[in-house]
């Protein structure tokens, strides 16, 4: 069957799709589930170890705490609370930080660092996947083992307030709630007062035991402007009047209450210098974590006191030092400036000289909340928690409790590690748990004997030692075990991506003859005997793997039929991969005999694309080129204008060796879009460069300006992309640097008024094009279609980016005009070099925009312009448009240049083809890439998000492909 080379490259990358979709679907298998509440409560807690004497200790401590509030604020930064900004805007909660009965801990989040999978972590006590942020768009339930499900298992009344994000994961969990969409980035004032006007009501009820606010609105000043915003301030200040108002409350309750209750300050992630999150960045992944109770009330010190000092000679770094090394003493320091009363209010300077004050905020992980909070709440660890329970919040209790509480989280973090690792015994932390259970039995013995004497505290001592370091050491063990991939489903991803990719290499000569047309064999594959054997020998693996795995497999969960299906597509690609290798190897035979008669050559712009293709590629495999990959294309731009330059002048100045040169003309067509055939007598008919003998006098025929703009046109646009790399610092190692700030502000109803005029645009320009197929003079009315549709992409482009990022808008669009009036078309650049300058330049505007490939770089706030509350899917669709603006503009230029300005009716197939072929190998490279290096350190702060971005940009390739392909057709038809 004889295929035009567009929709046979459009065909490919559709699979290729399939194919890398079941590659994710291995790489970030679903997170494994438990089963019901009630099973997890059926399993009686580990008794009390013993040595030669009975302990009837057998069921769950009791309740350590009547009431638990927990208080989320959204993206608060360790620095937000512990820092300066603390000190200055949040006064009542570093008072409860430095003086207050308290204990503070900066607790460290894993990425992905947004909303969802936080929440997962902080209630199951678990490392969830790095796909749940995309599942973190429509959170599903929680079927997970977790302290919410308990709780309610245990009769606790809890009670919502804030994010959505709750209710979709713990459904009918709650007596009441009432819930706020967290994707409305614009509004960061009514989202928390809708949260905050519930709070004098519930707060005088006692209906209730566990009371859950999530706060959105610093989060949401982050995405709009940032961490250094002024909004951060007054937001911060709202935060502590709110925890004030609660403490005081609980505390004016517990008079009444036979118990004390808990308040826990925490975020959920943290916030990076542009305001995002997601990523691994350090101000992404501190958060800060309070937990306030009458039950931690500080006892002074034997030498508390009261000093006042003066600052009037001595440097500030002096007196901080004096004052941090009496404060280590105990004392309690208050300090007067005579010239800002606010100082000192530098945390960073007062951790510098910080001379062993026990305060110091300790380093925990975030899943350490969950076994706290169910300790706390007289609950059951949950199963899958990999967290330890954090000692200063039992530290006060007796001896017997305490050891009780770290044998109980001891015991659920062995028995996870049983599961999840076959040679568990040989774990350092399984042998330090069985010596201290050991322990733990002769102290048991001497306690229940009436010992107690020194020797008896002594030992408790020893035992609460061992158990905290058997804690640690499980924690670590089980965090490193959440890397548990689906290797056979990534196996048959990886090899349709390289079957189809391999399909294409070897179709190259066909795809890009004159006739952009290519035979596929799709019955002989079908009927062959390569096919059945290998479709034989494919199933009877599938069979032995499926029936041999111990985990989770996705392939093998699938029916029999669809597992047959991705069987049978891999034996025929397997099959046409051969076919096409065989006409290639006859090919290359013919080819040879005639090579005399071949008299074809690479050009200096096409070694270019080839080896800054493959270094790219290359490039993949180390994480700092990864974090770093905007230096990558802008090195590869900035050297493509060299060499465009290069090739300007060499035929502007030729030497004296007649050699080939591109004929300088301006006034003809796009002739390069038609290929010369390497040998008429054979079949096979590779695409070459459209040259001519170039002669002193080829620049005759310009006008004197068209001459000058030919000649600074590279300069011009290489000085532009100079200026693009200074607009917007990306990646990582120079993100912190200033960029310039944002100049406009847009209104919803201005922003409806252009999403009108894009529609039309976009209305007249689609008109155009179906026109275009019953028309017979329909050319012309193409042409103007696809432009149209363009523009109305460069409108929206416009109302959606940062107002300091409309420069980039800007210049892109100047470098196309320049690019296409006076480099493509005078220097006759065939189709296939000005397809993958279009893919270049527009990898390296998604980059001049600010994005990189780290996720907290995606600017969600761009998705609610126009809008005055949250809708899904308008939201999403202006999310992905704002950032792969670059990609999709300079794609539709590519196709509105070829159709307006190319005079061969292959041109448009042959755009297409090379275009999937650009778009395929960098990510077939990175899978290879990705699979080798999936125990790397950084395979999910750095690998994995590339991985996604990856997969977005092969979309972006299939879209446009086929997009090409509808091209080609209506062309075909006219």
């Amino acid at each position: 069957m004889r295929l035009g080379s567009g929709t046979f490259a459009a065909c490919c990358v559709v699979v290729e799709v399939l194919g890398v979709v079941l590659f994710l679907r291995g790489f970030f298998p679903a997170p494994v589930r438990s089963s019901s509440s009630s099973k997890h409560q059926a399993e009686p807690p580990a008794p009390e170890p013993s040595a030669g004497a009975s302990s009837n200790w057998t069921k769950l401590p009791p309740p350590l705490f009547s009431k638990v509030v927990i208080v989320l604020i959204d993206a608060l930064r360790d620095d937000f609370v512990f820092g300066s900004k603390g000190v200055k805007f949040m006064p009542y909660t570093t008072y409860l930080v430095e003086k207050g009965a308290s204990h503070s801990f900066v607790a460290e989040a894993k990425p992905p660092t947004v909303t969802m999978p936080r929440i997962k972590a902080l209630m199951t006590g678990s490392v969830p996947g790095f796909i749940d942020v995309v599942m973190n768009l429509n959170s599903p339930a929680l079927l997970e083992d977790n302290v919410i499900t308990q709780a309610k298992a245990a009769g606790k009344r809890i009670i919502s307030y804030g994010d959505e994000t709750w209710v979709k994961l713990f459904p009918k969990h709650f007596v009441e709630y009432d819930g706020t969409t967290s994707f409305f980035v614009s509004d960061y004032t009514e989202v928390d007062e809708n949260v905050t006007r519930h709070l004098d009501k519930v707060l005088k009820r006692g209906d209730w035991d566990v009371l859950i606010l999530h706060y959105l609105g610093l989060d949401h000043i982050g995405h709009v402007s940032g961490p250094s915003s002024p909004l951060i301030g007054r937001k911060l200040s709202e935060m502590d009047g709110v925890l004030m108002k609660i403490h005081t409350a609980l505390l004016s309750e517990e008079r009444e209450t036979l118990l004390p209750s808990l308040l826990v300050l925490c975020g959920d992630h943290g916030m990076s210098e542009t305001g995002g999150h997601g990523a691994s960045s350090t101000e992404e992944v501190s958060t800060p974590l309070l937990l306030v109770s009458s039950a931690f009330e500080r006892k002074p010190g034997p030498h508390s006191h009261h000093l006042l000092f003066y600052h009037d000679l001595f440097a500030e770094e002096t007196w901080l030092c004096v004052l941090w090394s009496l404060s280590a003493l105990s004392a309690d320091v208050f300090f007067v400036h005579p010239v800002n009363p606010v100082w000192p209010a530098r945390g960073s300077r007062f951790r510098s000289c910080w001379l062993g004050d026990i305060r110091y905020p300790k380093h925990v992980q975030q899943t350490d909340l969950a076994a706290t909070l169910a300790i706390g709440l007289g609950l059951p660890i949950p199963k899958n928690s990999v967290g330890h329970l954090l000692f200063p919040a039992i530290e006060g209790k007796p001896m017997r409790e305490q050891l009780r509480f770290l044998h109980l989280n001891t015991v659920q973090l062995t028995k996870l590690l049983q599961e999840n690792v076959p040679s568990f015994e040989k774990e350092p932390g399984f042998e330090q748990f069985k010596i201290s259970e050991r322990l733990h039995g002769n102290w048991i013995r001497l306690y229940l004997e009436e010992n107690n004497s020194e020797v008896l505290f002594n030992l408790g001592t020893k035992v609460r030692r061992q158990y905290l370091d058997a804690l640690k050491t499980l924690s670590l063990s089980l965090s490193r075990q959440v890397a548990q991939y689906d290797v056979y489903s990534m196996v048959v991803g990886t090899v349709v991506v390289l079957e189809v990719l391999t399909l294409l290499l070897l179709s190259i000569p066909q795809a890009l003859s004159s006739k952009a047309e290519l035979e596929v064999p799709l019955l002989s594959p079908v009927f062959s005997l390569l096919f059945y054997l290998t479709f034989l020998v494919l199933s009877a693996v599938h069979v032995i793997v499926c029936t041999s795995t111990e985990s989770s497999c996705y392939l093998c969960s699938l029916s029999w039929l669809t597992a047959g299906g991705v069987m049978v597509l891999v034996s025929a690609l397997l099959c046409a991969v051969v076919s096409a290798l065989t006409k290639v190897l006859v090919r290359g035979k013919l080819l040879s005999k005639n090579a005399a008669h071949s008299n074809s050559r690479w050009s200096e712009l096409d070694l270019l694309i080839l080896l800054g293709t493959l270094g790219h590629v290359l490039s993949l495999g180390a994480s700092s080129f990864i974090e770093e990959e905007h230096q990558t294309w802008y090195f590869l731009v900035s050297t493509l204008c060299l060499a465009l330059c290069h090739d300007i002048y060499r035929n502007y100045l030729p030497g004296d060796d007649c050699e080939p040169q591109r004929c300088l003309h301006v006034e003809g067509g796009f002739d390069g879009a038609t290929p010369a055939l390497q040998d008429k007598n054979t079949s096979s008919a590779v695409l070459e460069l459209n040259r001519g003998c170039k002669s002193p006098s080829s620049l005759g025929t310009l006008r004197g300006y068209e001459k000058w703009m030919v000649l600074a046109s590279p300069w011009v646009i290489l000085t532009c992309c100079r200026l693009l790399r200074s607009l917007n610092q990306t990646g990582v190692q120079w993100a912190h640097r200033p960029d310039l700030g944002h100049w406009l502000t847009r209104g919803i109803l201005e922003a409806r008024f252009v999403y009108v005029f894009v529609l039309g645009i976009l209305f007249t320009g689609t008109k155009d094009l179906l026109k275009s197929q019953v028309v017979a003079a329909g050319f012309t009315v193409k042409t103007v279609g696809l432009w149209e549709l363009y523009s109305g992409f460069v409108l929206l482009a416009a109302l959606l980016l940062r107002p300091h990022n409309l420069p980039v808008l800007v210049l892109s669009l100047l470098i196309q005009t320049l690019m296409a009036k006076f480099v493509w078309k005078p220097l006759r650049h065939d189709v296939a070099e000005v397809t993958v300058m279009h893919y270049w330049f527009g990898q390296a505007f998604f980059y001049f925009q600010g994005n990189s490939n780290n996720i907290a770089t995606v600017d969600i706030s761009a998705g609610f312009v126009g809008l005055d509350t949250y809708v899904e899917i308008p939201a999403i669709f202006l999310t992905a448009f704002a950032t792969y603006t670059g990609p999709v503009l300079w794609a539709s230029h590519l196709v509105s240049f070829l159709s307006s300005e190319a005079s061969s009716s292959s041109a448009l197939s042959h755009a297409g083809f090379c275009y999937a072929l650009i778009g395929s190998f960098p990510v077939s490279a990175y899978i290879i890439l990705v699979t080798s290096l999936r125990y790397h350190l950084f395979i999910w702060s750095v690998f994995s998000p590339k991985l996604l971005y990856e997969g977005m940009h092969l979309l972006i390739t299939a879209a446009v492909c086929v997009f090409f392909t509808a091209m080609d057709q209506t062309n075909t038809k006219s």
